[in-house]
């Protein structure tokens, strides 16, 4: 058994779509009559799932965030800002680095370069 999908609550499901295809390289899944957007993830990994979210939901206000996994924090950072991502600073932690945004929903996102030991 493994994790295989997130639920992603979100007001605005197409620049949330857009946001994971250009800053981690998800594509898009629809299916007719379907209103949950499925982003595949581009190397086998947890896929998400973006749905809309009920009125009643406040955004980025979950206990969770969803981590990214890459060998090189300050290098994808940079990338990123050229693509129009900030992230905060970057926090060296024990034998890794890692740094935090927010998508268009206010989910909270991190890179970390934990995976790599670096």
């Amino acid at each position: 058994m493994r994790l295989g999908r997130l639920v992603l609550y979100v007001r605005d499901v197409e620049a949330t779509i857009g946001f994971y295809e250009k800053h981690f390289g998800y594509k898009a899944e629809r299916l007719d009559g379907d209103r949950i957007v499925e982003l595949v993830a581009p190397d086998g990994g947890v896929n998400l799932m973006v749905h809309p979210a009920g009125k009643g939901q406040k955004m980025g206000q979950v206990l969770v965030k969803l981590v990214f996994d890459v060998e090189n924090v300050e290098a994808f950072c940079a990338q990123s800002s050229a693509k129009g991502l900030e992230f905060g600073s970057i926090h060296q932690a024990d034998g890794y680095q890692f740094a935090n945004a927010k998508d268009p929903s206010g989910n909270s996102i991190s890179i970390s370069s934990r995976a790599f030991g670096k």
